[in-house]
């Protein structure tokens, strides 16, 4: 659908939008926590070391908080575009004034503002690059490994398009296997539910180019880190020398 007007700003920056998505927050997080606390726990760093990574598309921050609660000496940047969203984490962030700091920043273009370091140990991301035409997402790529530090890592949570309709068959008869009620809820959503869902596939691309893309970047060590039907940890690292 790339002629079609971009839709993230009018549900991200919309009251509406955000109070639906805070309005289901709760159950969402509680099911994506154990990937967060996994992104957290590949990444490579001491739990006492200091050390300042980025939140790209940070939202409310639940992906940063996994990182800053497995670390204590972690400071975070979180990267966003949607200034409902950003009020919502400084209250969820409350508790770890002084080690998080939050910066507006829209992904679709690449004017990384002043706030993000020149350069940093990690970047991850959460539920956000899927939003980004492919072309988008290997240039962020590319500007992420710039940012990053000999050694440092990009780890992304997200989800991914099937790679042929056997295997996009196949996710949806486990869905409803697990969760009777969901080919009713597609069947029967609601026209802001439509605009959502559509707004959320819209880009999503499969796995397989996307790991290319990282290692066309520059980045070693890429792999999927998780998998779980159409949910994927994808990452990699800056290598320790140039070349």
């Amino acid at each position: 659908m790339p002629d079609t007007p971009d839709t993230n700003a009018a549900i991200w920056k919309s009251d509406q939008g955000v109070s639906y998505w805070r309005s289901t927050a709760g159950d969402r997080e509680r099911r994506r926590a154990g990937q967060r606390e996994l992104m957290a726990a590949l990444l490579p760093f001491s739990e006492d070391e200091p050390f300042t990574f980025v939140d790209l598309g940070a939202g409310t921050g639940a992906a940063a908080r996994a990182v800053l609660d497995h670390y204590p000496g972690a400071r975070a940047v979180l990267a966003d575009f949607s200034p409902q969203m950003m009020a919502e984490g400084e209250k969820e962030l409350a508790p770890y004034s002084g080690r998080c700091t939050y910066v507006e920043f829209d992904l679709t273009g690449s004017d990384w503002p002043d706030g993000i370091p020149g350069t940093v140990a990690a970047v991850i991301s959460s539920m956000c690059v899927h939003h980004l035409p492919d072309e988008r997402k290997q240039q962020l790529f590319r500007e992420i490994l710039a940012r990053l530090a000999p050694g440092g890592w990009f780890l992304n949570f997200d989800p991914v398009a099937p790679s042929d309709p056997v295997v996009e068959e196949t996710w949806l008869r486990a869905d409803e296997r697990r969760d009777p009620a969901a080919a009713a809820k597609r069947a029967h959503c609601t026209p802001d539910e439509q605009h959502r869902y559509a707004n959320h596939v819209r880009y999503m691309s499969p796995l397989s180019p996307q790991l290319g893309w990282l290692r066309a970047a520059g980045f070693e060590g890429v792999d999927v880190y998780w998998k779980e039907l159409d949910y994927v940890i994808y990452g990699g690292r800056r290598p320790l020398t140039a070349g």
